[in-house]
This record gives structure tokens, sequence and C-alpha cells, in this order.
């Protein structure tokens, strides 16, 4: 019992060391693995600090170099105008008259790689242009986007969120990313739903202040361009677990051999990264330099890095405390009900402190060493944990996030407005996610 109280201590700790201490994450994963794993009595203090020294090293030398990559694809898409592009190609197919679809279905895409604030600030003239020639409210479109922006961001890598939450959890990533392409699909249904017959309510008016053009758009890469960067290490990974499968479907020749190669992680993401380098205009080395955009890129993902290898160490210093075969006394193997605790921690955390990727990697530390007593040890009951946590760190996002800021102030909501329209759709996501995942679970495990 003094086990689980010391866990439930240990992230009471992270959440007010992160609001109220304002600690920097890392630093309160570690205090966290440390004080555990010293306070646990099941362990030397020798012991604890191997634990944590092979946690970190552990986590980042499996997913590192994949995080990095999913950083430099996302910035040059960013800054190349790539993702811009790819939302003019997107309202051509789905037409001008189905706007919030259309800007459901742009964040979706955008966001996969994209961090989702980064997207919003992308797309966010684009959505009050639409929204300005279809004479509907900002409101409607703004929200649309939102929501499709944060389905892939918290559920489908490579994100770095989820990428994370997938080497902590040591699941499978191509399973990772047919699971959360199909619950984020359904999320962004509900998501798309809400924002036409709930938001479309509130009318805010999508004239801009500001004059002059939106977007140089047309100085951005083909649409085709900028997609592969995106889709090709997706479907490496995905084909690499399809023929990992018992049937062989690729055989165990030397295609199979290639394809296995290939679709490992850190080279279908390195693959990505060379697309990638493709779409600038021009590739010069101030872009590559350290203070151009891969500079750019590996500062970004640097902090996402450190923040899970602790993430790691917090995992390993639990699994060494035996507190799994704890848990399992108290919760048994009924893996239809254990698939909510991974979300009701992350939701809990996002709830608390802000971030959805601080969120979903703590969760998957404090998890990970669980998913035996939870009934969650096979491949596909990983995965799915996986894309649980992702569910809940959607929920809920308000005041103390970021990118609930990013949505209000570039779409001219009122604060009150933001809650009834932003806080309140990301609860509605993220809970139809949750009971999609249940449902799955109850299918497949």
């Amino acid at each position: 019992m003094w086990l689980v109280m010391l866990l439930l201590l240990s992230v009471v700790f992270i959440i007010v060391a992160t609001t109220k201490l304002k600690l920097h994450p890392f630093l309160a994963l570690l205090i966290s693995a440390f004080g555990y794993g010293v306070f646990c009595g099941k362990m030397s203090l020798a012991e604890v600090v191997n634990s944590v020294n092979s946690g970190f090293g552990g986590t980042i030398g499996y997913i590192g170099i994949v995080i990095l990559s999913g950083s430099v694809i996302g910035t040059f898409l960013e800054k190349s105008g790539g993702a811009f592009k790819l939302a003019e190609s997107t309202l051509k197919l789905v037409g001008p008259k189905n706007v919030p679809l259309a800007m459901s279905i742009i964040g979706y895409i955008v966001s996969i790689p994209v961090f989702c604030d980064s997207g919003f600030v992308i797309l966010s003239s684009l959505c009050r242009g639409l929204s300005r020639k279809a004479k509907i409210s900002l409101a409607t479109s703004a929200v649309a986007l939102s929501l499709g922006l944060y389905a892939t961001h918290t559920m489908v890598p490579p994100t770095p969120g989820p990428i994370a939450a997938a080497g902590l959890l040591k699941a499978d990533l191509g399973l990772v990313i047919l699971w959360g392409l199909l619950v984020s699909l359904i999320a962004l249904t509900a998501g798309w739903l809400f924002a036409v017959k709930f938001a479309g309510r509130v009318y805010i008016n999508p004239e801009s202040e500001e004059a002059g053009p939106e977007e140089p758009a047309a100085q951005g890469p083909s649409a085709i361009k900028s997609v592969i960067p995106i889709l090709l290490p997706i479907v490496l990974i995905v084909l690499r677990s399809v023929g990992n499968l018992e049937v062989q479907p690729f055989g165990v020749g030397k295609a199979a051999v290639f394809i296995g190669f290939i679709g490992q992680p850190v080279v279908a993401l390195l693959v990505g990264v060379f697309f990638a380098l493709l779409l600038p205009k021009k590739l010069t080395t101030e872009v590559l330099s350290a203070s151009g955009w891969v500079g750019q890129a590996v500062v970004a993902a640097a902090t996402i890095i450190v923040i899970t290898g602790c993430g790691g160490a917090f995992g390993r210093v639990l699994q060494n405390s035996g507190i799994s075969d704890v848990v399992k006394g108290y919760l048994g193997k009924s893996a239809g009900l254990s698939i909510w605790l991974p979300f009701i921690i992350a939701a809990a955390l996002k709830t608390a402190q802000g971030s959805s990727t601080v969120a979903i990697i703590a969760t998957a530390g404090i998890v990970g060493p669980l998913l035996g007593a939870l009934g969650l040890e096979a491949p596909t009951a990983r995965a799915l944990a996986v894309v649980a946590i992702g569910a809940g760190s959607m929920v809920v996002s308000h005041a103390n996030d970021s990118y609930f800021w990013v949505v209000t102030g570039l779409s001219k909501m009122s604060v009150k407005d933001g809650y009834k329209l932003q806080t309140l759709g990301t609860l509605v996501e993220g809970g139809v996610a949750a009971i999609a995942l249940w449902v799955i679970s109850l299918i497949v495990l």
C-alpha cells in the first residue's frame, strides 16, 4: 500500500512542482524518480542511481534520434510554406463551401509532424480568409482547425509526444500509428461536429483588422512534395510492423530484410528528413547551420528528449521497486477497464499543468511499469495504451495551456468564449477518443 501511496504523492509533486513552483518538467520528474526510489524502501541507494541512469540512457538511446528527426521534418514543413500549401490543396478537394471540414482535415494532416500551436499560427490567416469568403463565424472554422490539429498532435507519431510515449512503453510504433490514426479520425469527427453544431452558435466576425497579404503561399513547395516527408516515414514504419506479423506477408528473403531495416523508426524518420531537406527553394548552409532551421529543430527537440529521458528514469525506478505486483493485486487483469487508467492519469496531469507533451511523457513513465498489472503487455495493448495517454492529454485545454491563448488570441475569442469553445471542445474530443478506445479494447484485447 505504501508504494501506491508514494506513487500518488509523486504525481501530486509533479503537478505542484510544475504549476505552483514553476519547476522545469525535467527537474520535477528527476526529483520524483530519486524521491520515490529512496523512500520506497525496496532498493539500495546505489540501485536507485543505477535505475535512474539506465532508465534515462536507455530511453534516449531508443527514441532520441526519432524525436529529433520528427522535429526537423516539422520545422522544414513549417518554415518552407509546405504546411500552407497542403492547406490550400485540401480546400480544393473538399470545396470552398465546406470550410469547417476543410480546416479539420488540414489541421489533422499538418499536426502529424508540426506542433499544434505552430500549426494554428501558420494557418490562422487562411482560416480567417476562408471564413470571410464563406460568410460564416470565425468561431466555427477556428475551433474546427484547433481540434483537428489536436487530434493528431496527441495521438499520431511522429509528433514528439506519442513517439516518446511509444518509447517509454516499448510499443511498436507502427501499431501506435495504425491505432492512433483510427482513434484520432473518430475524435476528429467529434471535433468537427462540435465546431459545426455548437461553436457555430457563437458569432465572431472574421474580418481582419490588418491589411496586406495573408501568406506567401505561392512561394512554398508543391502539396505532393510537402506531404512526402509526413506520409513516407509512416508508410515505412507500418510496413515493417505488417512484416513482423506471424504470417510473415513479405517472407524471409532480402525484401523482408530490407523492409525490416528501412521501416525501423530511426531509419524511416531519417528518410523523411531527407525529403524534408528538399522543401526549401534553396538549401543553403545557413538553413543547415546551428542558427538555421536545423538548429531551431534541434533546440525544440532537445527539451522533449530530456523530459522523455527523465520520464524513462522515473519509469525504471518504479519498475525496479516492484510496484507492478502491488497494483496487480488491486486491479487484476481486466484490460477492458484498465485502458482507462492511462487516460485518467494523462487527463489529470494535462488539466493541472497545461502541457500535453509533458502530460504524455510523465504518464508514460508512470504507466510503463504497470502494464503487466493492467493486462496491457501484448503489442496491441501497448499501442492502445499509448493512444489512451494521448487522448487523455487533450483533456482539457484551458488558461494554463499556451495553446488555449494561441487559439483564443488569433481567433479574437473572449476568455469566456475560449472556455465555452476550446476547453469544452477538447473535453468532447478527448472523451470521445477515450470511449472509442475502450470499445476497441473490448473487441481486440
